[in-house]
């Protein structure tokens, strides 16, 4: 059985780098080269109000005057268009990557054998498809090159804050230290519990999706208070770990504003005492206290930025569990391509467990030679649906073989082999949209004459004739507006029109009345001609033509032959059909 593989611990800052910032150079680049613009012309004003202080004021300087604002405005103007480039095309790209990346995570999982799906809600995955890599426009989007140009805005004003007062920068840079090393430490603490909160918000996806798709059970059986209370506890577990984070988020941004403000008044305080001592302008303070506000802007700023990329790296973190999964068809061991095969299936000694030390079938062994059917019957939980799914390649054999014209399924590439095979469920899924777009879901390119084949072999049409739209009338979600016959019948005409090699038939007329039954009864018998079937059915009349009958029972062959062998046997399979024939 496929093993998932997991990735533990964090995305580290290099795989980012490489895989998403490296390949987007270009475009980072041009917006590193915008904000760098963007920021030096946002130090135009508080160099000008020194000016202005120092000279214009004090010489009546109306020509200085007016050049100081000429400076000014055209710097508005250069950050205002800079800042518009910035976020249109950072964003846009950001945007780009996130649904590049929800197609590859979507690819991926359906790349993932079937227990994992068996061990997830459907709404968890949609979560993990569509949330998770959201973060990454804080990557690749205005958050990275503000970072960047934020730390490159401080150390600039930083410089010029040194030109103008040695000592007022280093009491200023105490305080900044302090609350760089508290945010650091908070966002070390927030990573994991953003990680969480991804969890979190995936399991109460996941339940809201089954409350809505199960809403016929849950109003039939007034179930609507306990579904209440159950997404009631899902969404307080999100707020209490919303909660948690934001009591991290908000100690960051009081720090800020505590460790900030004693730089503020301390310099208020040595800037008064060395303009009184002649030791500093008034134009020299009033620069310095603006290019203070330059350098302390984008550091608060960059705590909010830190946040958005800890929330960032969290998603990945998810991400990349899912895709470093072990994918079901593994090219380094799935190696062999099958051309068209004949259809010969058997199964040597093979023992399956959906749970470590909990075999469910145990060392089966048969054939199905080429164009055979083979029936399974048994009790509920006897292993039929698994010996199906192990010929169907969905399970792979815990230990011996299970074989297709000699070659081991645990070695075929999966796509060469899936596309040769037909499977029609008890309960087949059906698409939202036209009965036409479900029966040509194996084979969209079909003609209208295969199309029209199919629909006559599964004998759609005598329903879809009453419907005013016919076969493009629209069935809703899971076919809803349809009877369970009504679906099987579709999804009959739908493994007619695939024309596979192989055929699994689990349950196919369960579905059906009667009349419906013999329809089909009769269609199935030519879909069956030349191919490998496997039938599994709990109403034995279906099964008497089948050319082998196994009786399963918990997890072995109990039984094995014709119909007229079984009954002449007066075994299992004879007390099983009797049974039913007097119901």
């Amino acid at each position: 059985m496929a093993k998932e593989s997991k990735t533990k611990g964090n995305i580290s800052i290099l795989t980012v780098f490489k895989t998403i910032v490296w390949p987007r150079r270009g475009v980072i680049s041009i917006g590193l080269i915008l904000i760098v613009i963007s920021r030096v012309a946002g130090l135009v004003l508080p160099g000008a109000s020194k000016y202005l202080m120092d000279d214009v004021i004090v010489n009546k300087d109306f020509e200085m005057l007016r050049l100081l604002l000429i400076a000014v405005v055209a710097a508005i103007v250069v950050q205002s268009a800079t800042s518009f480039l910035l976020t249109r095309i950072l964003s846009v790209e950001a945007q780009r990557l996130i649904s590049i990346l929800r197609a590859q995570v979507q690819k991926k999982i359906l790349q993932l054998p079937i227990n994992f799906f068996d061990d997830h809600k459907s709404g968890e995955l949609v979560s993990r498809i569509m949330t998770d890599v959201e973060g990454v426009r804080n990557i690749v989007g205005t958050g990275l090159v503000q970072l960047i140009g934020g730390t490159l805005t401080s150390v600039i004003a930083l410089t010029l804050l040194i030109n103008i007062s040695p000592m007022m920068t280093l009491y200023v840079l105490v305080p900044v230290a302090i609350f760089a090393a508290v945010a650091l430490k908070a966002f070390g603490y927030i990573r994991p519990i953003f990680r969480e909160r991804g969890k979190i918000n995936a399991e109460v996806t996941g339940r809201l999706v089954e409350t809505l798709n199960g809403v016929r059970v849950i109003k039939g059986f007034h179930a609507e208070p306990q579904e209440v209370k159950t997404f009631e506890e899902g969404v307080t577990r999100l707020f209490l770990n919303v909660k948690k984070s934001l009591t991290s988020t908000s100690l960051v941004t009081s720090s800020a504003t505590f460790l900030l403000g004693l730089a503020s008044a301390g310099i208020m305080g040595i800037g008064g005492y060395m303009m009184i001592d002649n030791e500093l302008t008034v134009g020299d303070f009033l620069a310095f206290t603006l290019y203070l506000g330059f350098m302390i802007a984008p550091i608060v700023q960059m705590s909010n930025i830190g946040s958005q990329l800890t929330e960032a790296f969290a998603g990945l973190d998810r991400t990349e569990e899912i895709m470093n999964m072990n994918p079901e068809d593994d090219p380094e061991k799935r190696t062999k391509q099958l051309g068209t095969i004949h259809g010969d299936v058997k199964f040597k000694d093979v023992t399956f467990a959906y749970e470590e030390g909990k075999p469910v079938l145990h060392e089966v062994s048969f054939d199905a030679p080429a164009g055979s059917v083979t029936a399974l019957v048994g009790t509920s939980g006897s292993g039929k649906t698994t010996i199906a799914s192990l010929a169907a390649s969905f399970l792979n054999p815990d230990s011996g073989t299970v074989t297709v014209d000699g070659q081991d399924l645990c070695q075929v590439s999966l796509g060469s082999y899936r596309s040769q095979l037909g499977v029609v469920l008890q309960d087949d899924f059906l698409f939202e949209g036209t009965i036409r777009e479900n029966i040509l879901f194996p084979r969209p390119n079909a003609t209208a004459a295969q199309l029209e084949e199919a629909v006559k072999a599964a004998y759609v049409s005598e329903f879809t004739d009453r419907f005013e739209d016919g076969l493009d009338t629209v069935i809703g979600e899971r076919g809803v507006k349809l009877s369970g016959g009504q679906r099987q019948r579709i999804a009959i005409a739908r493994a007619v029109l695939a024309n596979p090699r192989i055929l699994i038939l689990d349950e196919a007329t369960s579905n059906l009345d009667t009349e419906s039954e013999a329809f089909i009864q009769s269609s199935l018998a030519e879909l069956m001609k030349g191919r490998t079937t496997f039938v599994i059915a709990h109403r034995l009349s279906t099964i008497r033509q089948a050319d082998q009958i196994l009786v399963i029972e918990e997890g072995k062959i109990a039984e094995h032959g014709t119909h007229d062998e079984l009954i002449a046997r007066e075994g299992r399979y004879h007390r099983l059909y009797t049974y039913q024939a007097r119901i």
